[in-house]
């Protein structure tokens, strides 16, 4: 699935989940936007998220703790993914 932001809503199960992140510690309140990003990815079912947030997403540590919370909350664990995971490069 393709991130589309006008097909993903902030609803009450993503504000839940933002919510249990900033109580899980996991990122302080004040980078909510980033943990908002995970939450929508995570309650939408979004397949792979990829970012070049390294010091709040793409982190192994922080991504254990998303989805230890997302498995708490009944919601399925999400790969997050760096571009240079997910891109190829061909030689010529």
């Amino acid at each position: 699935m393709q991130f589309h932001p006008d097909i993903l809503e902030v609803n009450s199960n993503v504000e839940i989940l933002t919510n249990a992140y900033i109580e899980h510690l996991i990122l302080p309140e004040k980078f909510k936007n980033d943990l908002l990003h995970i939450a929508l990815a995570s309650v939408h079912n979004v397949d792979i998220l990829v970012s070049w947030n390294f010091k709040h997403i793409v982190h192994y540590d922080k991504i254990a703790k998303f989805n230890a919370v997302n498995l708490e909350y009944g919601f399925r664990q999400i790969i997050i993914l760096s571009p240079r995971e997910v891109s190829t490069y061909e030689e010529n």
